[in-house]
């Protein structure tokens, strides 16, 4: 089952090694893993998807929240929330052919953000669902390079501020 974490951590140097160490000594592979500066100088967000059953999300949520440079972890599967991806695809297509993936951009909310002689380089963000049928839409061209974020999560709704 996918399990999304939502870490605020001590913005020290060596706490993403600590996280991911923590985790890799522990076998759990991580599917995608973010960290940002909290709005907070003193404090980082990390976000981590693992694909673990529950029984092993409850115990990595309380492996997360006994390291030192941890502050707040969740498991934000278990409540309702926002979950997004960034992914940057430059598709080979000629000038006279470029309608359809004009087009395809178009539906599915994604932004042209380049555009050369021989290829478009195009943006698109949110759930990854979408974000894979986007690029299985586009197969019929030729994907030159296909760049993606890890996710990014916040609970909905009205949340206390970290300190």
């Amino acid at each position: 089952m996918r399990n999304v974490f939502s870490l605020c951590v001590q913005n020290v140097p060596g706490v993403l090694s600590h996280v991911a160490g923590m985790l890799a000594a522990r076998g759990y592979n991580v599917d995608s893993l973010t960290v940002c500066a909290a709005e907070n100088p003193a404090l980082s967000n990390m976000t981590i998807v693992l694909d673990v059953d529950p029984r092993v999300a409850d115990q990595v949520g309380s492996q997360l929240q006994k390291l030192v440079t941890a502050v707040e972890t969740h498991n934000l599967s278990r409540v309702p929330h926002i979950e997004r991806e960034l992914a940057l695809i430059r598709v080979e297509v000629a000038p006279s052919e470029r309608t359809g993936v004009v087009e395809l951009t178009n539906i599915f909310r994604a932004k042209i953000v380049d555009v050369a002689p021989m290829s478009l380089l195009v943006e698109i963000s949110g759930e990854g669902s979408k974000i894979d049928a986007f690029v299985a839409a586009l197969h019929p061209c030729k994907i030159v390079s296909l760049t993606r974020s890890g996710s990014i999560a916040t609970p909905r709704g009205d949340q206390p501020k970290k300190e």
